[in-house]
């Protein structure tokens, strides 16, 4: 069984898919941060070099479903491959770093590959205010995240929104900004129980 866990950036994606991976026994997935031979040219010169690197980093994104579809037992993954494309690579296309016939042509090759392999079985949203997002942002204090401005959170947020919507798997939407699930136990017993119901039928 695969199960994904989505949301904006400091929506507690990673913390939830560590706990939820402890509380069940799952065996969790985090998105390899690995070398793209595109990305010193990419920021020298980004709308010329922002197709490559994103199918470069498709295609690790794909190498790890096809592992994950070959796994026994339930993975847990924080950020699917569906989020790179359909928030940040879109994000990236009307930021007009991508050009529309290269992205024409990555969003074929995209549902090219996807037409191979199923959706998750479970996605887990993290729905999440943009003041609660940069609040988290703020308490993990990375650097590089400082600077992110709020029209771009609310931006990715929107773009969220409207994916799941239209989004055709089984989907849990957790409303993050009421719950504090790290420190409080009930909170998180709160999605635990709604997993239990989907996936087990239980409640």
């Amino acid at each position: 069984m695969h199960i994904g866990v989505a949301g904006n950036i400091g929506s507690g994606k990673t913390t939830l898919t560590e706990m939820l991976a402890a509380h069940y026994g799952w065996e969790p997935r985090y998105e390899a941060v690995t070398y793209n031979p595109y990305l010193e040219d990419y920021y020298h010169d980004i709308p010329r070099w922002s197709y490559n690197l994103e199918t470069y980093f498709l295609a690790q994104r794909f190498r790890d479903v096809l592992d994950i579809a070959k796994c026994e037992g339930v993975i847990i993954q924080d950020r699917t491959i569906l989020e790179g494309v359909n928030i940040f690579v879109a994000n990236n296309h009307d930021m007009g770093n991508l050009s529309d016939r290269d992205y024409d042509t990555y969003m074929q090759l995209f549902e090219l590959l996807m037409s191979t392999v199923k959706l998750p079985d479970l996605l887990i949203y993290l729905r999440c205010d943009v003041p609660h997002l940069v609040q988290n942002i703020r308490k993990r204090g990375r650097d590089y995240e400082q600077t992110m401005s709020l029209d771009y959170l609310t931006g990715l947020n929107e773009r969220y929104e409207r994916w799941i919507e239209a989004y055709k798997g089984k989907v849990l939407t957790v409303d993050a900004a009421g719950l504090d699930f790290k420190e409080n136990p009930e909170d998180f017993a709160r999605i635990t129980d709604r997993i239990d119901a989907l996936l087990y039928g239980l409640f």
